[in-house]
């Protein structure tokens, strides 16, 4: 069955990167997963090679309509959620706040923040009425300290509201089952960070200890720990994939 026999996973921000990563390791260890992304051409090439174990919907994670949706679609398809990636995130411009526009902080601040807020709220009844599940949110190191060099003032805050609601929501939420558990990558190797850094690695991975750019399926197997009842009572905890970038 795998690590996730039975479990029915939404994954959203899935048609690359680190989302199609935890998409395929899901779908390979047991879930029934929703793909969801603004991306419906990879996004549905990825869940024809995934087969019967999966089913993508389009979705913008700012708007509540979607996530009804997404949520009725996963019933519809496969039963209650018992488990939400919410993995949908952008980076916006980097410059200084001086130069960020309202527009531009708001553009961030709907994926990134109110996305997950969305998430959580839409997948927790599920989760209540059935005994509990895994929300895994994925934050950044942007969420643990500010990164100047790779940042903006809307990245960096949103990242931080993404550890702080999860650890509000493990707290309200525990006595129903549900564990919240918030994912902090560093230098991934993926078409956002290649796209924001304007390279592939070089630079980058100087600030790494361990050398190197992690690739999208290393946090991955994070998220599928858990995800996964092996963690059990892991909950209100943020967790850092970054080859030890941020403790140098």
């Amino acid at each position: 069955m795998g690590r996730l026999g039975g479990k029915v996973a939404i994954v959203t921000g899935a048609a690359q990167g680190m989302g199609e990563a935890h998409a395929r390791l899901f779908a390979a260890e047991g879930a029934r997963v929703v793909l969801t992304d603004i991306n419906s051409d990879d996004g549905e090439r990825i869940t024809r090679e995934l087969g019967d174990a999966a089913v993508f919907a389009p979705h913008d994670v700012a708007s509540p309509e979607g996530w009804d949706r997404v949520v009725a679609l996963a019933n519809a398809k496969f039963g209650p959620v018992s488990v939400l990636v919410n993995n949908a995130g952008i980076i916006g411009p980097v410059k200084s706040i001086l130069e960020f526009t309202a527009e531009e902080f708001t553009d961030v601040f709907r994926v990134n923040e109110l996305g997950v807020f969305l998430g959580m709220k839409a997948v927790l009844p599920d989760m209540i009425a059935n005994g509990g599940g895994s929300i895994v949110n994925i934050s950044s190191i942007a969420g643990m300290l500010g990164t100047r060099a790779s940042s903006n003032a809307a990245y960096c805050s949103t990242k931080f509201a993404v550890r702080g609601m999860s650890k509000l929501i493990a707290a309200q939420y525990g006595h129903a089952g549900v564990r919240v558990n918030s994912v902090h990558p560093g230098y991934i190797l993926t078409p956002m960070m290649v796209a924001a850094t304007d390279e592939k690695g070089g630079g980058a991975a100087d600030l790494i200890p361990l050398g190197r750019l992690a690739q999208p399926d290393e946090v991955s197997r994070v998220v599928l720990f858990l995800a996964s009842d092996e963690s059990s009572f892991v909950s209100g905890a943020e967790h850092v994939v970054d080859g030890a970038m941020i403790a140098g």
